[in-house]
């Protein structure tokens, strides 16, 4: 390194000096400003661009399994979503295709993001088109809007964590893929998706666990779905032609009121039948042995006609279905709210030699549930069949009234009565039989949360039933709000009937005694109040709707007509 040169200013006159101190100064001047610029700029970041990973499913291998679901319905548009079609709420189905998406499980081509919108101003700009291509998917049933279900099952194919297979490049040779023969030379392009090791067979890669090596399904899904939305159990190894629809043997289904079904009004009304005269049960109070006799005619291969609603869309020309078990049962459970049904004025009758003993309940109400079993259901028959034993158990009609509506000879067409409430119908369970004629229990091979087998899979510290983030956690979360919501109520309710001098309740809840001789009939429909129905029409004698004959007939030369009109237009811009 060498010396700096230094400059000789003795030779220099005062003049050269006087100049070169000058020009020092200048260039102090213009450093200190530099330096003063850069210190007060904003600083500069410097931006990393980082591409985007696009997720490439060709890369990872695929199986079919089912997942057995529970969700609580009431805030959802039902299960099923349809193309084009704008709901206020979102289904069941669009949130199960968001999550399946989100986890990258299924990936289908799509625009559709995927959170879930609910906000309905939101959701009405533009439907929502979901595509279910290459998912391999089918569903067990199909609820309706505010209808829950705890057995739900769908079939799926996913992303699986078996290894691709290697495939041979030195030969060309020919192997079947889904009962088509294709090269091996063409099953080696990148241009075809990875395949599974089930499609080829379970013998290739006999190191991998089809349970303990896979994805934790049930895990994955219940971290993006929410809490009133559960994956409670998948399996495996569904057979090679399950179909989650055609495959089901057994849909089980409940529906859960109680009893009494509405506030009973105090003073001495009893329950009356369709003729007007009392009974030996209050107001409010179902005769549930009555209705258990009315269901059991309902078991047996019938043609229920006239227990649904007719969609003339599917131009349905049979109607029969076999119920092979039903049942009214009391759910036990702890009490509820007991002071109102406690009160002495409320157990007065105008005649109290006609009750029978243990008419009158002098406990809480009670929980009971509809239990249904059968192969499949019409739309909404369960809620129509319930609607006519709610109307059995107030005793404005007998139990022959099922037998009436089951005589299809002489009644082909449906009264017109209300079906009922949807938010209590559960769709329990569906069940795939190994051998449909012989048995009716489950041959499918279930795994749940919490199981020994799906343990060693798991990547949190929990068990995936128990402790952060599993799903009893989730559901008591959900359980202990309702809860504490019941819990107010009751105590409200208890609160608001003690309050006062009482004389209401010798008054029977009206102004005057006379007012309650022409009060209008209360009907329970399995929601949270009875309805005014005025003067009770029986079933037998109420309009009759068209038979499900002149409905298809009608819709072939109306809506149908149209619609067919539609798509031969349609099909002749494309040609």
């Amino acid at each position: 390194m060498s010396a700096q040169k230094t400059t000789d200013y003795t030779s220099w006159t005062n003049a050269d000096l006087i100049a070169r101190v000058a020009d020092l100064e200048r260039q102090l001047r213009q450093q200190n400003a530099q330096i003063l610029a850069r210190s007060t700029s904003p600083k500069r970041r410097r931006i990393r661009t980082q591409r985007a990973n696009v997720f490439d499913a060709t890369k990872y291998s695929t199986r079919h399994i089912a997942l057995k679901i529970a969700y609580l319905g009431q805030k959802y548009n039902g299960y099923e979503h349809a193309n084009n079609n704008i709901t206020p709420l979102p289904t069941i189905e669009e949130v199960l295709w968001k999550a399946l998406r989100k986890a990258r499980l299924i990936s289908p081509t799509s625009d559709e993001g995927t959170e879930v919108v609910w906000s309905y101003a939101e959701r009405s700009r533009r439907p929502l088109n979901i595509n279910w291509d290459g998912c391999q998917y089918s569903k067990g049933g199909r609820t309706d809007k505010g209808v829950s279900a705890f057995g739900q099952v769908i079939g799926i194919r996913v992303r699986s964590n078996r290894p691709t297979i290697e495939r041979p490049r030195e030969a060309s040779t020919n192997i079947e893929i889904d009962d088509e023969t294709v090269n091996s030379d063409l099953v080696a392009s990148s241009e075809l998706p990875a395949v599974g090791v089930d499609d080829l067979g379970h013998d290739v890669k006999p190191s991998f666990d089809p349970i303990k090596d896979e994805l934790p399904y049930i895990s994955i899904l219940n971290s993006l779905l929410p809490s009133d939305i559960r994956v409670l159990a998948w399996c495996p190894e569904p057979p090679d032609d399950f179909d989650a629809r055609f495959s089901c043997g057994e849909r089980q289904y409940k529906y859960f009121f109680t009893n009494p079904a509405f506030l009973p009004t105090p003073g001495p009304i009893g329950l009356k039948d369709a003729s007007g005269h009392e009974t030996d049960l209050r107001e409010g109070w179902l005769d549930v042995d009555a209705m258990r006799t009315a269901a059991k005619k309902l078991v047996g291969l019938h043609d229920f006609r006239n227990f649904c609603r007719v969609d003339a869309s599917k131009q349905l020309t049979t109607f029969e279905r076999r119920i092979t078990h039903v049942d009214v049962e009391e759910v036990k459970q702890q009490s509820g709210p007991v002071a109102f049904f406690e009160q002495p004025q409320l157990a007065k009758h105008t005649n109290p030699t006609h009750l029978k003993p243990g008419a009158l309940p002098t406990s809480g109400p009670k929980v009971y549930s509809f239990t249904v079993h059968g192969s499949a259901f019409l739309w909404h028959q369960v809620r129509h069949m319930v609607a006519v034993l709610f109307l059995v158990g107030q005793r404005l009609e007998s139990p022959s009234i099922v037998d009436e509506l089951l005589d299809i000879e002489n009644n082909r067409s449906r009264p017109t009565y209300d079906m009922a409430s949807d938010a209590p119908l559960v769709l329990w369970d569906c069940i795939f039989p190994i051998d449909k004629v012989q048995s009716q229990d489950d041959g499918l091979e279930w795994i749940y949360a919490g199981d020994a087998r799906n343990l060693e899979g798991l990547t949190t510290k929990g068990d995936g039933k128990f402790g952060l983030g599993g799903i009893v956690d989730e559901v008591w979360s959900n359980w202990r709000k309702h809860k504490i919501d019941e819990t107010l109520a009751s105590a409200l309710l208890d609160r608001v009937v003690c309050q006062g001098d009482q004389s209401a309740l010798q008054r029977g809840g009206f102004r005057d005694l006379e007012t309650r001789t022409y009060r209008s009939q209360k009907l329970f429909d399995g929601s949270e109040t009875a309805r005014m129905a005025g003067k009770y029409v029986p079933v037998m004698e109420k309009p009759k709707m068209e038979t499900i004959d002149i409905q298809n007939a009608r819709y072939r030369t109306g809506k149908g007509s149209r619609q067919d009109t539609r798509r031969a237009q349609e099909l002749n811009k494309d040609d």
